[in-house]
């Protein structure tokens, strides 16, 4: 019998931790699920695809039943499946995308927030995620697929192309399409791949293409590697989809594949934090995570004798910032799969200075250490609240990385390996025939 390390027992509360979020903060009614934990929250879609990705992590985890979590996910999937879709301001979503916030009683728009194509897609992993996982000839099960498989089959992909060949990043009933595309190696990885698995409303080769072609290739500390400054960017994608041993045209021209990459990015966040070119307080070797979250700004103030500009919400990145001190210990563990040997050092430290000692779901979703607390106390911030994205992301990724559970079932889907076979992905499980369902099952 194996006896559980202290790493194990870490990993066990951090995943827990996350886990109870979602058991707490989807409405008992809609399913619709917070946020976050801020006072007056609404429901982010793309929190509601990190829940139905992780009610079969906790079951596994001996949090759910097997049937409590099958009530869950139906419970969401029929209200978005029957809530209104049209180009009506206030309706949940339109040609199959939906609305980035919705009300958590009603579904309906939040914050005239925009029909956003990657929050959609965020969705629609979880979804297809839950589909793979409930394979039962149950009532509940067989209706959890269909109604997933209608709700993707719905979804109008060529219509935020907006006549271009690269994805908008959504839609607002008041002004149109949003005037940004998907440029750039960004999270839009996932989103490509599902749109161009459509069996309905499918995107063509060539828009993957266009999008590649606007890719950025560095070398960072010794690093060489496809760019992108925040580290959430080199996650969301992986937290569906195994790119090990898998390449497109891209990743083969450069003799690697994206899950390296997303290993070298760790990396070169870990890197930038030892050598701290900015000066800030905490910064080492295991003490980092630079990406999108809550800061203690916006404000400038002057610290130690150097003018501090501190941000509020920002893409926080390295090594090319912004970066104004803040660190988000989620960011590091969802690269736990990447690189372990880097982030396990990382979450004993942040376990050791208590981040998060005073939180119900796991580590702080960000602090900084620079920043001074005006009325006189010792030094440093702590976000108050935390994200539903960022627990599903902590979550689902120490299970990718203890199990291989989630990408295994993803890996199933018709439709992602459709959407990667279309964007010209070859090599490693992708030449493989998916596990059947039933054998799947009792692995698990």
């Amino acid at each position: 019998m194996t006896t559980p390390t202290d790493d194990d027992r870490l990993l066990d509360a951090l995943q827990g931790n996350a886990l109870r979020y979602f058991l707490d903060a989807a409405h008992p009614r809609t399913g619709l699920v917070a946020d976050s934990t801020m006072p007056g929250t609404a429901c982010s879609i793309a929190a509601v695809g990190m829940a139905l990705g992780a009610y079969p992590v906790a079951v596994a985890r001996g949090l759910l039943s097997r049937a409590e979590a099958a009530e869950r996910t139906l419970r969401v999937l029929r209200f978005l499946c029957d809530s209104p879709q049209g180009e009506a301001p206030d309706a949940t979503g339109h040609r199959g995308f939906y609305y980035h916030f919705l009300d958590l009683e009603t579904g309906r728009r939040a914050w005239e927030s925009e029909l956003s194509t990657i929050d959609t897609a965020l969705f629609l992993a979880g979804a297809l995620t839950a589909t793979s996982y409930f394979d039962g000839d149950d009532e509940d099960e067989r209706e959890i697929r269909a109604v997933t498989d209608a709700l993707y089959r719905r979804v109008d992909w060529q219509w935020p192309l907006d006549g271009g060949l690269t994805l908008t990043h959504g839609w607002r009933p008041e002004s149109g399409f949003l005037p940004y595309r998907w440029q750039g190696y960004d999270e839009a990885l996932i989103l490509y791949v599902l749109a161009l698995g459509s069996p309905t409303h499918p995107i063509q080769a060539e828009s993957y293409a266009a999008w590649t072609r606007t890719y950025a290739w560095k070398c960072l500390y010794g690093h060489e590697l496809l760019y992108a400054g925040p580290l959430f960017i080199h996650q969301y994608s992986h937290l569906w989809i195994d790119f090990r041993g898998i390449q497109d045209a891209y990743m083969r021209e450069k003799g690697s594949d994206y899950f390296e990459n997303s290993r070298r990015a760790t990396l070169v966040q870990r890197e930038y934090a030892v050598r701290n070119p900015l000066g800030f307080e905490g910064y080492c070797d295991c003490c980092w995570g630079f990406t999108a979250c809550h800061g203690p700004g916006p404000t400038t103030l002057v610290v130690d004798g150097v003018e501090r500009r501190f941000l509020g919400y920002s893409a926080r990145g390295a090594p090319y910032g912004p970066d104004d001190g803040t660190i988000a210990p989620w960011a590091a563990a969802t690269s736990l799969p990447f690189a372990p040997e880097v982030v396990l050092p990382t979450l004993r430290r942040f376990e050791e200075i208590h981040v998060g000692a005073s939180s119900p779901y796991g580590f702080d979703a960000a602090f900084n250490p620079t920043y001074p607390i005006r009325e006189g106390g010792a030094a440093g911030w702590t976000c108050p609240w935390v994200y539903g994205i960022d627990r599903g992301a902590l979550a689902l990724m120490i299970e990718n990385h203890r199990t291989g559970r989630v990408w295994e079932r993803v890996g199933r889907s018709p439709y992602v390996r459709a959407g990667l076979r279309r964007a010209g992905f070859e090599g490693g499980w992708l030449e493989m025939e998916p596990t059947p369902r039933a054998l799947s099952r009792t692995a698990s």
